[in-house]
């Protein structure tokens, strides 16, 4: 991993200097919507997603030719507390797999024809266990941050993002908890598929992580609490939504462990994710829960989780529907159709 070294005190500033949508453009989509050869509002979120893309973009045609697929992988010492199906080897086997083409995300990246970029964080150094301290200093945190920005580069359309990391949804659990209140029970599901005892295991682990930073809870400071329970993968997710946004480049997040990551920004400010769409809802339970409190409403609902961003790469064909239909349509005076008020 390398980027530049950074502090909270520099990730504050650039996320009060976020910018906001481009006005102009977005009212010239809207002008267009009326005059195309449709019923107004008929396409539904279609006509909300291309005028949203106009807004982040800065354009008034839209465009979704550039997509790129931003996976972000990272180890966490929580996975030795037994609360994943998995063993905490699996997330740099899992890299592997993603680098040699056999994962799920490689087949849905081929499909859409998306640059597909796999982002390893210090993989041989899990983050500390968050029941007995915080998972990384602020060093450490600010510094995954800053790496993660480095996946909005210039003349991408649209950047998708998702993650890797056995125990994650442990951790993104236990940072929602901390964000929003609530117990382990309130945002723990089966993740990798545990249940029964490994289940209330995973719950016993939050509650007992809660208890440990409640003085930081109380506190409120969202990095701070990125830092106390957080992980490295989180963090970088975090920092592309901030670099994307600087960039004007909308964002599909994933699932729960990508939307846990966003939420943190959220809690700084509530327009810092304005730039950004769930792409679905997981079936991770905590997740719809969390989609609540960000006031987000996902694209898809196929009832997965998986995470690698697989449910924002399926997502992208709706934002291709969404702009060839609002580039592509002809006005009623072009079409030479009668309009209702003609």
């Amino acid at each position: 991993m390398n980027a530049p070294t950074t502090t909270f005190d520099e990730m504050r500033r650039i996320l009060r200097d976020l910018p906001g949508p481009d006005l102009a453009a977005q009212t010239e989509v809207i002008r267009r919507q009326v005059e195309l050869t449709k019923p107004p509002g008929s396409l539904g979120r279609l006509e909300e997603i291309a005028s949203w893309l106009a807004a982040w973009q800065g354009r008034a045609q839209p465009r979704v030719e550039r997509p790129r697929i931003a996976v972000f992988a990272g180890t966490h010492g929580i996975a030795a507390r037994g609360v994943s199906a998995y063993p905490p080897e699996v997330t740099q086997q899992m890299v592997k797999n993603f680098l040699n083409g056999g994962a799920a995300i490689n087949q849905l990246a081929a499909a859409i024809d998306a640059d597909l970029r796999i982002y390893e964080l210090d993989l041989d150094h899990p983050t500390a266990d968050f029941t007995q301290g915080p998972a990384m200093n602020e060093a450490r945190t600010a510094n995954a941050m800053a790496y993660g920005m480095m996946a909005a580069e210039p003349g991408i359309d649209v950047l998708c993002l998702g993650e890797m990391g056995i125990a994650n949804t442990t951790t993104a659990a236990t940072l929602c908890a901390a964000l929003f209140g609530g117990t382990g029970a309130d945002w723990a599901g089966p993740g990798t598929g545990v249940k029964g005892a490994a289940l209330a295991q995973k719950i016993a682990v939050i509650d007992a992580a809660l208890a440990h930073h409640r003085s930081a809870i109380a506190a409120k400071e969202p990095l701070a609490l990125l830092a106390a329970v957080g992980g490295e993968e989180l963090a970088a997710i975090a920092g592309a939504i901030a670099a994307a946004r600087m960039g004007r480049i909308p964002v599909l997040l994933d699932g729960y462990a990508s939307t846990a990551a966003a939420a943190v920004l959220y809690a700084v400010d509530r327009r810092a994710l304005d730039h950004c769409l769930v792409a679905h809802r997981s079936a991770e339970p905590g997740h719809a829960r969390l989609l609540k409190a960000i006031n987000q409403d996902p694209l898809l609902d196929l009832k997965m989780r998986l995470g690698e961003a697989s449910g924002a790469a399926l997502a992208v064909p709706i934002l291709k529907a969404a702009a060839a239909c609002h580039n592509g349509m002809a006005t009623f005076a072009e079409a030479g159709v009668s309009s209702r008020d003609a």
